[in-house]
């Protein structure tokens, strides 16, 4: 067996063995959509992320106020709705995370 022949083969033998991988991610990836798309429509009945946020930029202006007066509570408050929203986007991942366990478990 030549070495193009061998090379060959093995591409060959590789892109056989790898083609369940792939379906089985395309599975995954349906599945984590569904539970992204779930957790979202959950999220939105129950106002969530407006809570989130808008408590954390309620915190951080009134925390600003004390500090600097009005300057400081808009800075504070611009800073804490930052802060919310980044707070948020890794509580909805992790909710996301462990839908999928939840309804998937493996």
């Amino acid at each position: 067996m030549t070495t193009k022949t061998k090379v060959m083969a093995i591409a060959a033998l590789s892109s056989f063995l790898s083609l369940p991988l792939s379906m089985a991610a395309q599975t995954t990836q349906a599945e984590h959509d569904h539970a992204k798309s779930e957790q979202t429509q959950e999220d939105h009945r129950k106002h969530t992320g407006a809570k989130v946020v808008g408590g954390t930029a309620a915190g951080g202006a009134v925390v600003g106020a004390l500090a600097g007066g009005g300057k400081g509570a808009l800075i504070g408050g611009a800073a804490g709705a930052g802060a919310g929203a980044v707070g948020n986007k890794v509580r909805k991942d992790k909710a996301v995370k462990k839908r999928e366990q939840r309804e998937n478990p493996r």
